[in-house]
């Protein structure tokens, strides 16, 4: 039985693959300072990649501006897409007189439903 049995290494415990022949791309870092609690965070880029010039503070979560030299860049938001609600789609939709007229109608009919003794949800289950 023992000459029938497989050798090998534990799994994860070594990689088979080793750094010979492995040229590391230039790496430059980059210091950003946070707007709401002034902490440094240092990261490391790709000297030919686009640095951005905010990122999220690892600590509090805010915005943190690109140190350049001793001050921090300045991010302008201006053209920022603002991300629109459900509630702004459907006022592009209807007015609010209208919104108010078919809240009317629906309360008008869950009213009738109730008051004939039916479950509202119950014709919605046998559908």
């Amino acid at each position: 039985m023992a000459d029938r049995s497989l050798r090998g290494i534990r799994l994860g415990a070594q990689s088979l693959q080793s750094e010979e022949g492995v040229v590391f791309h230039e790496r430059a870092q980059h210091i950003y300072q946070c707007t709401a609690c002034a902490r440094d965070t240092t990261l490391t880029f790709a000297v030919d990649a686009e640095v951005p010039e905010a990122w999220e503070c690892r600590i509090c979560g805010a915005e943190a501006l690109l140190r350049i030299g001793d001050g921090t860049a300045t991010v302008d938001h201006s053209e920022d897409k603002v991300p629109r609600t459900h509630w702004d789609m459907l006022l592009e939709r209807r007015s609010i007189p209208e919104l108010e007229e078919l809240l009317e109608e629906r309360l008008a009919f869950v009213r009738a439903r109730r008051g004939a003794g039916e479950d509202v949800t119950a014709g919605k289950l046998s559908a």
